[in-house]
């Protein structure tokens, strides 16, 4: 299944955040969005998703136009992860992540023996299994973050939305979900993610677009849009891109000097002797 968008602009309220964005999406592709804090991420996703209008041009799925597919069809092709979700009542893991098979099933009807195996499938990919039966409330945020993921992963979508999908896991976690958003590209899910960190979209993504100040200012291969000149466009911070041990994998460091422990705060100059 294909996402295209085509001279979008979005918003909310009386704002306009972006405007004259293209791009689309291609079965099996992971795409990387990057952009400063307020450069409309996240309202674009939304937008996307159907739950904020669309201000003009069009957004087409699978050539069709969004506002064709019904709120069930879309869920069915769609499913999205948030940057984060305030769960208000103790629903175990496994009950979250059953709520992503909410779009295959009849009104009114009950998760299944089938819709139970997929949800724990889901689980168990990320690791999560042990935690099935535990109250969403009383796990930590990452791992709220995980069944957020096998929560969408439970949908058995072709499209993935993650807005920034690793915020809230530690460094291995981190590893695991970029390793699985390859896995699951590999068999054929098309995958659209939000992310600060520039090694990430080396790591996993197959394109990248940049956002800055309400437009798409580059869109191609993380080597060749992910320059210094650009991040410095984006952040308004230095870096510096190389590899390590002339691994083919590619990385972003900042560009900038820590003041040594004998330079810091509360060290004074050096005593002269008289």
């Amino acid at each position: 299944m294909t996402l295209e968008i085509r001279s979008l602009a979005f918003g909310y309220g009386a704002r306009t955040v972006g405007e004259n964005i293209s791009l689309s999406l291609a079965a099996g592709e992971v795409l990387a969005l990057l952009g400063p804090n307020g450069a409309g991420k996240t309202t674009l996703f939304k937008t996307v998703l159907g739950l904020l209008p669309v201000r003009a041009g069009d957004i087409l799925l699978d050539q069709k136009p969004l506002s064709v597919w019904s709120r069930r069809q879309r869920a069915r092709h769609i499913a999205y992860v948030p940057q984060a979700h305030a769960a208000l009542f103790p629903f175990t893991v496994l009950e979250v992540v059953l709520m992503g098979r909410a779009p295959h099933l009849a009104p009114f009807s009950s998760p299944g023996s089938r819709d139970r195996r997929i949800a724990m499938e889901a689980l168990a990919g990320l690791g999560m299994a042990h935690l099935a039966m535990q109250p969403y409330t009383e796990i930590s945020g990452g791992e709220r973050q995980m069944a957020l993921i096998a929560r969408a992963l439970a949908q058995e979508p072709s499209i993935l939305v993650m807005d920034e999908p690793t915020a809230n896991l530690d460094y291995g976690n981190q590893m695991r979900a970029l390793s699985n958003i390859r896995v699951l590209a590999a068999r054929g899910l098309s995958v659209v993610l939000s992310t600060h960190n520039p090694d990430h979209a080396f790591l996993v993504a197959d394109r990248v677009a940049l956002l800055h100040a309400s437009k798409l200012i580059a869109l191609g291969s993380p080597k060749d849009v992910l320059t210094p000149a650009a991040l410095k466009q984006l952040y308004d911070i230095d870096v510096v891109i190389g590899s390590i041990d002339g691994s083919a994998a590619r990385l972003c460091a900042p560009r900038f000097a820590i003041p040594s422990a004998s330079k810091g705060a509360g060290h004074g100059p050096p005593e002269r002797n008289p």
